[in-house]
Formats: C-alpha cells, sequence, structure tokens
C-alpha cells in the first residue's frame, strides 16, 4: 500500500478530520471513518479471504458448468472439432489446477511440519537448560 495517500488506515490528522466531520454532518459517517481507521488494513486480507470462501463454495459448481459431457449447460458452438478441442483442453486446465492444488496441500503440509520441528527443538532446548538450571520438569516438585 502507498504510505503517502492522504487516506490511509491510520491515526493521520486527515483521517481524524474526516472522523470528526463525519460525526458533526452525520453519526454512521463518523463511525464508518473510524472503523476504516482502526480495521482498514484488515480489508484486502479479509476481502481475499472471502472471494477465497466464495469460490471454494461454487468449485462443486465449475465442472457442471464449463461443458463437461452429458450433464450441466453446454454453449456448443456449432463446430464439431474446436468444441472437442475446447473440452479436452479445459479438462488438460482442470488436471493443472489439480496438480497445483495438491502440490499446495504438500507444501502446507511440509510447512506444517517444519513448524512442529522448530517448536519441537525449542522445548526441547528450553527443558535441557531448565534441567541444567537444576529446576524440575513438574513445578512444585524438587529436581531429582
Amino acid at each position: 500500500m502507498n504510505q503517502s495517500a492522504l487516506i490511509r488506515p491510520d491515526w493521520t490528522p486527515a483521517t481524524i478530520a474526516l472522523m470528526v466531520l463525519g460525526f458533526v454532518v452525520f453519526w454512521p459517517l463518523g463511525l464508518a471513518m473510524l472503523a476504516y481507521i482502526i480495521f482498514g488494513d484488515r480489508l484486502r486480507t479479509f476481502k481475499k479471504d472471502a472471494i477465497d470462501t466464495v469460490d471454494g463454495m461454487f468449485a462443486s459448481c465449475r465442472g457442471k458448468f464449463r461443458g463437461g459431457r452429458g450433464h450441466g449447460f453446454r454453449s456448443a458452438t456449432g463446430n464439431v472439432a474446436f468444441d472437442d478441442w475446447r473440452d479436452a483442453e479445459l479438462a488438460r486446465l482442470d488436471e493443472e489446477r489439480r496438480k497445483l492444488d495438491e502440490m499446495r496441500e504438500e507444501f502446507d503440509a511440509y510447512s506444517r511440519e517444519l513448524r512442529r520441528a522448530k517448536d519441537q527443538e525449542e522445548f526441547d532446548r528450553f527443558m535441557r537448560e531448565r534441567r541444567a538450571n537444576g529446576q524440575s520438569d513438574v513445578p512444585g516438585f524438587p529436581a531429582s
């Protein structure tokens, strides 16, 4: 985001003035400006999350309406060769999409495993240091 913008979701003199002016003119405008100042930097991620959610909800409909043979709506052009080529290309793209989704899932699993390993290493180091200082693993009990 361009930080030189006059109206950005931050406590700048311009946004404070607009908020006060909004409360003076019509209180919901001031409240909207206050919400923008506080939550404006989260709008991009909110929009992306909302779009991803809607895409996920309608993902099952994609195959039905993309010209799959025998079901759903099909927009035939009248040219059999073109329709066959288009169907083959759409099938290829669906396969590529499936492969990308699998790769993303594998990477997510890999990232989770890395985080788990890092957390385990930090925890083990903490426990070694704690034992080296003569502290017990269980609070309230003396070290053995």
